[in-house]
Parts: C-alpha cells; sequence; structure tokens
C-alpha cells in the first residue's frame, strides 16, 4: 500500500522581493531562530549585487538554477552488496540542495562578513562558477560513472 501524500507547505513571499524561493533561502541562511539576522544577510548580500549592476533577484534565480543537480546516487543494498545507484533528484530536494550547497560555500570562506561572502558566491554560482557548481558536478559525476547500476533504482 502506497503512503499517503504530505501535505505541501505554503511560503509567504518575502517582505522586499516578493518572491516565496528567497524566503525558503533566508530561512536556510537562518542560526538559531534568529531569522531578522538571516534576512539581513540575504538583503545585504543582494544589495552588494545591485551595486554591481545585476539585477538580484534574476542573479539569484540563475544562481540556484546553475547550482541545483539533476541526478544524485543513493545507496542500494542488493543481495549483500551496497551499490550506488543513479536517481533524478525532485524538485524540493533539488532547490534544498542548492541552497545548502550555496551557504555552505559562503560560511567556508574566511576573513569577510557573511553577506559579502554570500554574495561573491551567488554570483559565482550565477556564472556557473565556484564551490557550489563544483559540488552539483561532483554529484553529476558520480551518478554518470554510477549508470551501469541505474537497473537497481526503485
Amino acid at each position: 500500500m502506497r503512503r499517503p501524500l504530505k501535505k505541501q507547505r505554503t511560503w509567504r513571499p518575502d517582505l522586499k522581493y516578493g518572491s516565496e524561493t528567497l524566503t525558503r533561502f533566508i530561512n536556510a541562511v537562518m542560526w538559531s531562530g534568529k531569522k531578522d539576522i538571516a534576512r539581513g544577510i540575504v538583503y545585504d548580500a543582494l544589495a552588494k549585487i545591485e551595486t554591481e549592476g545585476k539585477d538580484p533577484l534574476e542573479t539569484f534565480e540563475a544562481a540556484l538554477r546553475n547550482a541545483s543537480p539533476l541526478m544524485e546516487v543513493r545507496s542500494r543494498r542488493v543481495g549483500g552488496a551496497n551499490y550506488q545507484v543513479p536517481r533524478e533528484v525532485p524538485q524540493n530536494r533539488r532547490l534544498a540542495l542548492s541552497f545548502r550547497w550555496i551557504i555552505n560555500a559562503a560560511r567556508n570562506k574566511k576573513g569577510k562578513p557573511m553577506a559579502e561572502k554570500l554574495a561573491t558566491e551567488l554570483l559565482l554560482a550565477a556564472n556557473n562558477e565556484g564551490d557550489a557548481v563544483k559540488k552539483k558536478e561532483d554529484v553529476h559525476r558520480m551518478a554518470d560513472s554510477n549508470k551501469a547500476f541505474a537497473h537497481f533504482a526503485w
């Protein structure tokens, strides 16, 4: 018997740009429930992108598109052996992974305020460069090299 479908969560658009995706990104940046600080970091990063003469929301969405994976590998146990089976990534997980990779890439940089690091990483990801896009390419490479086990997909 199939499990029941989960109720889809709805998100309020953010205050400044009116984007639900940006609200989810702010929540992903947030630590210890400090949403005002997270909102300030994200808005400052978008303001820095705007000072470079680019549309902040378009740059943000291009960065998400370029950092989100299409395929990933999942472990599957078959007959006592574990296989890395390539699978297509659902849209919600694709978005969550791109958020996570962009934020972690920004946090791993040193010596600058978080808003500046986040703006740099978003600009790099929008240009198909940077650590988040490299992570996506690594995941795609793993899925490609394990294509032989695709018949184990469930």
